[in-house]
């Protein structure tokens, strides 16, 4: 089995200590993979031990020795603790420690200096408050067309999932395209500082995680952190039309180019297909992005600038537009006897009034009808932003709207003194039923809420009224 790196290797990168100090007898001299659940460790794995609000990985030690990891990386501050035993338990299975004063820290400084070994890979960091994934999709779909590209996979995002993702580049991949969340303030700069990209876009500056930073200006200053390791040559891709584009822009250190919908000469026509999508003439000749939707439509021109920059050719922009489906609970379109726009993955403000605007802008010859959970990590704005929702659901096209969680109820409010149609719930079991009750074939329906809403559990009871899945989808983030 190829080693991604031995013990010694690691241990002089990131300057930890290993035990024991020589290779024990029977013990392999390196790792071929990297875990942080001990469940996931197979043969030759570096189990991270991960220290976390409620967990520590360090109980989890032996498990991962049983399945085979090759060694743990451990803390210094844990190597006391009589009830861990985890210089025992490392004898007992003739493994290695790599001793760190902080593992999150050991984590990311070993994918640091395992990225520093592929100095021909282009790094590209995406970043924004939505659009992210979507963004990462289509850009991989166009650039794989001519490139050996890597990425992280799903929304392996966080301060763990890309510093994971990251030992999955090998030798023979020229274009690493990596996506970066933040769930606390200085995340994004610490996920800059692994990556080190040689190109970073923004997708957007919205009211995700506001209640986390506070305000919209807050998001911008640390979404801005994916330029912050620019020494000169980096390339700053910027959304021509967002607010905070010059605040962006202020400071790079680096080539700034704005993209939208103007930047492109090669764009000559956009077309709405409804739900089919969206017809785009590049260059002269047409492709169909099955994406439906302005957001959407976003999300590719920024994938389409990711590409320009890796001097991807027209036809492989094209033929990578025509190629990209939607991923799970991101604007999925489910369709039967009834059609279900299954966008539960995220919502936002922004998301959700996109959302909305692309049912109601559909030619649909039935009655819509708009599900909509609670938008969480809204902090001290959410009321004021479900009032301001209530008060979008309230202008729209919907025969009638069903909301689901406590912090729905200012929409409801909304709703109810404008005598629009609605029920409210904060059972999942009572708006199942009720759902089921209103609901007749030629119904569109569109699934829009939070993570923690959960709005996927509907599917089995929509499915009986919607069979069969096709690609389109209105947003991502």
């Amino acid at each position: 089995m190829d080693h991604l790196e031995t013990f010694s290797e690691l241990s002089q990168a990131i300057g930890a200590r290993l035990f024991p100090e020589e290779i024990p007898a029977g013990g392999r001299t390196g790792f071929s993979s990297v875990v942080i659940d001990s469940r996931a460790a197979i043969e030759g794995s570096l189990f991270v031990s991960l220290v976390g609000a409620s967990q520590d990985g360090h109980l989890y030690l032996e498990d991962a020795f049983k399945a085979g990891a090759a060694g743990a990386m451990v803390a210094r501050s844990r190597l006391g603790f009589a009830s861990l035993g985890i210089m025992r338990i490392a004898e007992k299975y003739c493994r290695t420690l790599v001793i760190v004063d902080d593992t999150l820290k050991g984590l990311q400084d070993a994918a640091r200096s395992y990225l520093a070994k592929f100095p021909r890979l282009l790094k590209i960091g995406i970043t924004g408050s939505s659009g992210k994934t979507t963004t990462k999709e289509i850009a991989a779909a166009i650039i794989g067309r001519e490139k050996r590209v890597i990425m992280n996979s799903g929304n392996l995002n966080s301060e763990t999932g890309l510093p994971l993702s990251v030992f999955q580049v090998r030798e023979d991949h020229e274009v690493g395209i990596f996506e970066a969340g933040m769930n606390r303030r200085g995340e994004i700069a610490e996920l800059a500082s692994v990556l080190n990209p040689g190109i970073a876009i923004i997708t957007n500056i919205g009211s995700a995680h506001i209640g986390i930073l506070g305000s919209k200006r807050a998001i911008a200053e640390e979404k801005k952190n994916i330029f912050s390791q620019f020494k000169g040559n980096g390339i700053a891709l910027i959304p021509s039309d967002d607010e905070y584009r010059d605040f962006l822009s202020d400071g790079v250190k680096g080539k700034v180019l704005y993209y939208g919908a103007d930047s492109f000469t090669e764009l000559r026509g956009i077309a709405s297909l409804g739900l089919d999508g969206t017809e785009i003439n590049w260059a002269g000749e047409t492709s169909r992005f099955s994406l439906p939707g302005n957001f959407n439509l976003k999300n590719a021109f920024a994938a389409i600038a990711i590409a320009r920059e890796v001097h991807i050719s027209d036809e492989a922009i094209r033929k990578g537009l025509e190629s990209v489906k939607p991923l799970f609970g991101r604007g999925e379109i489910i369709q039967g006897s009834t059609t279900v726009i299954r966008d539960c993955y995220n919502s936002n403000p922004e998301s959700l009034e996109a959302a909305v605007e692309f049912c109601d802008s559909i030619d649909w010859p039935g009655r819509r009808v708009y599900v909509i959970g609670s938008m969480l990590e809204l902090g001290e704005t959410s009321e004021e932003a479900h009032r301001c929702i209530g008060k979008v659901l309230a202008s729209s096209l919907a025969e009638k709207v069903f909301l689901y969680g406590s912090e729905t109820e200012t929409a409801a409010a909304v709703l109810a003194s404008r005598a629009f149609p609605f029920f409210h719930t904060d059972r999942m079991e009572d708006l199942e039923g009720a759902l089921e009750n209103y609901l007749r074939p030629g119904d569109l329906v569109l699934l829009k809420g939070s993570r923690g809403c959960a709005l996927e559990q509907l599917t089995d009871m929509l499915a009986g009224k919607a069979e069969c899945c096709t690609a389109g989808g209105i947003h991502v983030s």
